[in-house]
């Protein structure tokens, strides 16, 4: 039975070689996901200064919110969540700092402590995004494709 909203925030970066940033992440629950950088909106902000301050935290680096991509406009149960209703909104961002953003050489490329979240960035073409794993987020699966078409047909 749904109880709530759960309204994330996500960032869509691309560097100067074209390449998207993806986070990957362990949550403490033990389920790993790739998706992009970002997360929950805090009660009292809004969607932008939210994903602002997510990046800050998450990669220690400053954004700016170029524009809006993607909201979800369709009913998504929560994936860690039985009892939410997930809003996902995504925005283009950028970031003089990309490359202040540490980078690991694989995925999952961390030491998780026992019962404790770990997250690791990577940046990949659009061609890997595509292949990803993806993000075993459902919404994130329809961003990608929309991403990679629409950065595709602008190439």
């Amino acid at each position: 039975m749904l109880k709530r909203f759960n309204v994330r925030v996500y960032g869509l970066m691309v560097n100067e070689y074209g390449e998207v940033l993806v986070a990957d992440e362990q949550f403490k629950s033990g389920i790993r996901a790739t998706k992009f950088p970002g997360g929950g909106l805090e009660l009292g902000e809004g969607t932008r200064e939210g994903l602002q301050r997510e990046f800050m935290e998450e990669t220690g680096i400053d954004v700016v919110i170029e524009d809006h991509f993607y909201t979800t406009d369709y009913f998504q149960p929560s994936f860690y969540d039985d009892h939410s209703q997930l809003i996902s909104i995504y925005y283009v961002v950028s970031s003089s700092q990309w490359r202040n953003i540490p980078i690991a050489a694989k995925p999952f490329d961390f030491e998780v402590p026992l019962g404790q979240e770990a997250e690791s960035f990577r940046w990949v073409t659009l061609p890997q995004l595509l292949e990803e794993p993806m993000l075993n987020l459902p919404v994130d699966k329809l961003v990608v494709k929309l991403f990679c078409e629409q950065r595709m047909s602008i190439q």
